[in-house]
């Protein structure tokens, strides 16, 4: 399932000032144009900072995450809030991906822009402007399937009264969000808070109970015995609604869940689910594959707990260049918080490229101690590195890898897709 060709004219948007990092020389030439030129980014003119993407690993997690998901027999709607891409969610779409996972209507509107015909929303949605807009869509697209969290009586009758107004002439499909416990996020917190949001749901002419889901990223003190506990509590409400018949107009009952931490105990206790009424769509919502990271889910991919089954690689590298080197042990460069994710982690240093011969070696030594908006402060052991090049310089470029991937793409608007030699070989569109 593929989105529609509207992603190839990204291809044409003209290339000026309004991206980051971009040669100037290249201003007035598409951005089909500039990939088909195939330029270097250390040396094609392309100015710090920069955040480049490696092609070698987006595809390399795409197909991971794929045979992943066939292997423990789960459909797959990642979440598109991670990169807010077109071009990357066609790619997720062709490694088999159900559809597209959204938080809010903004999201949802990107999507439909680019031709996804399948979003899950991760969110009560009780917008009226948002709920007119989504009727119309689902009016005047057969083929359009959107599925909505529900996880309050309140929000059930706001939908209803919206829809109802509106004149909607589709139902729009909805799963009971169940919370992941006291003082989790959202998602009603009891069986019995759960079964009151589904009789509304009943009560309407305008929803239809398809499903349940949450999140067990928000388990609180998360643990593989919490994680797995919370995870049969859903899978054990999906079963006492479908014996109660609440899913009586389904075609089929979604279950959902999974972010990017705990995929592996989604897969086990999916697994377990028996056979209900209607066929059961399990489906899985990690994001964070896509570009993974350096930081945060390097350390919490369940990868580390199920090595066998493949691990993921980092694929973002923020370069940016050594301005300043006021006194020793001390260097300041031009990428900050307006570059960077530095939400839960500060950037990494990976790698130094020398300004003089454009060597590379590796950044031992080197450390982040703080950003400021627009530079990077630098800790440097006078001395370090592996004796192959000269200490850092005034002019020397740092590859930085970033943590957290959902604050690293919302801060660059077209960012290049990079060759392991620095071949930029295209340019990922983000709408944020």
């Amino acid at each position: 399932m593929a989105a529609d060709s509207s992603v190839a004219q990204l291809a044409g948007e003209r290339v000026d000032h309004r991206f980051k990092g971009l040669p100037p020389d290249a201003d007035g030439l598409t951005v089909g144009e500039l990939a088909a030129e195939r330029r270097s980014l250390f040396t094609g003119g392309f100015t710090t900072p920069v955040l480049a993407l490696s092609a070698e690993a987006v595809e390399h997690n795409l197909a991971l995450m794929e045979q992943y998901a066939d292997r423990h027999a789960l459909a797959f709607a990642p979440h598109g809030k991670t990169s807010m891409s077109p071009q990357l969610f066609e790619r997720q779409l062709e490694h088999g991906a159900w559809g597209i996972t959204a938080a809010v209507p903004h999201q949802v509107r990107v999507y439909r822009a680019y031709g996804i015909r399948r979003i899950f929303l991760a969110n009560e949605l009780v917008d009226a402007a948002a709920l007119r807009w989504l009727a119309g869509e689902l009016d005047t697209d057969p083929g359009f399937r959107f599925v909505s969290y529900v996880d309050s009586v309140r929000g059930v009758e706001l939908m209803e009264a919206a829809l109802t107004a509106c004149g909607a002439r589709r139902p729009v499909d909805v799963v009971v969000e169940l919370g992941a416990g006291p003082g989790a996020r959202t998602g009603a917190r009891t069986e019995a808070d759960c079964a009151a949001v589904a009789d509304a749901v009943a009560r309407t002419g305008t929803l239809r109970l398809v499903g349940v889901a949450g999140y067990e990223g928000e388990v609180p003190r998360a643990d593989p015995a919490r994680v797995t506990a919370w995870l049969r509590e859903l899978t054990a409400l999906a079963a006492a609604f479908d014996r109660e018949g609440r899913f009586a107009d389904a075609d089929e009952i979604v279950l959902s869940a999974g972010g990017s931490a705990w995929f592996d105990a989604v897969a086990e206790v999916f697994a377990e689910v028996g056979e209900l009424s209607r066929p059961v769509l399990k489906l899985l919502r990690s994001g964070a594959y896509v570009s993974h990271d350096d930081g945060h889910y390097r350390h919490l991919t369940p990868f580390n707990r199920v090595p066998d089954e493949g691990a993921l690689r980092p694929a973002f590298l923020l370069w940016a260049q050594v301005v300043s080197r006021p006194e020793p042990g001390q260097a300041f460069l031009n990428a900050g918080k307006r570059d960077a994710a530095y939400d839960i982690d500060l950037p990494f240093p990976r790698v130094v490229r020398s300004a003089r011969d454009g060597s590379e070696r590796p950044a031992a030594g080197l450390s982040v101690t703080g950003l400021s908006d627009q530079h990077t402060w630098l800790a440097v052991e006078e001395g370090s590195g592996d004796n192959s090049g000269p200490r850092l310089e005034v002019g020397d470029w740092v590859g930085f890898g970033l943590s957290h991937p959902c604050t690293s793409f919302d801060k660059w608007q077209l960012i290049p897709l990079t060759r392991e030699d620095g071949t930029v070989t295209d340019f990922v569109r983000t709408f944020f």
